[in-house]
């Protein structure tokens, strides 16, 4: 077992290996919120987060993630950072002339994965924040749920050719 650490009121054990989450600011739809927060739990995501989402939560996350890893909500991104692990890269996932291809990106220990609304993509205080911005291949922004996803596949694809090396 690991060490614990302490998220908001929520306890989450520490694997070795380090943890991650993945979350979303301004999300607008409950089916991009299932499908990502479905792949999260998929992938052993150990944390998924909301900021500011701007929907009602509904039954498109089939698998109900929140009852097997802990959903943290906050009112801004403000209230997010303020309450962000330590020690816990912010790396936002961003169509930005400073962003990283993910082919090139190595993820870190412990990491939070950031995605902007479908609409709006990361606010300017968000982009200051990240310590890393990555992008994805295309010229064009994906669907939230599906960018967030690839994040994921990434990091646990480049962690098990890691292992076997």
């Amino acid at each position: 077992m690991g060490k614990l650490l302490t998220l908001g009121s929520k306890i989450i054990t520490m694997k070795k290996d380090g943890y991650f989450g993945i979350g979303c600011i301004g999300m607008k739809t409950s089916d991009n919120y299932g499908t990502l927060f479905r792949t999260a739990q998929i992938m052993n995501a150990d944390f998924i987060f909301l900021i500011g989402a701007r929907f009602k939560k509904q039954a498109s996350d089939t698998m109900k993630s929140w009852r097997h890893l802990p959903l943290f909500e906050y009112k801004d991104f403000k209230d997010f950072n303020n309450h962000r692990p330590y020690d816990c890269k912010l790396i936002g996932i961003e169509l930005d002339e400073k962003s990283i291809p993910i082919a090139e990106y190595k993820h870190p220990k412990q990491a939070c994965y950031l995605l902007g609304a479908e609409d709006f993509g990361l606010t300017k205080e968000a982009i200051n924040a990240c310590q890393d911005l990555i992008v994805l291949p295309g010229e064009r922004s994906m669907n939230v749920s599906v960018a967030g996803s690839i994040v994921l596949y990434d990091r646990v694809n480049k962690k098990a050719l890691a292992k076997k090396c």
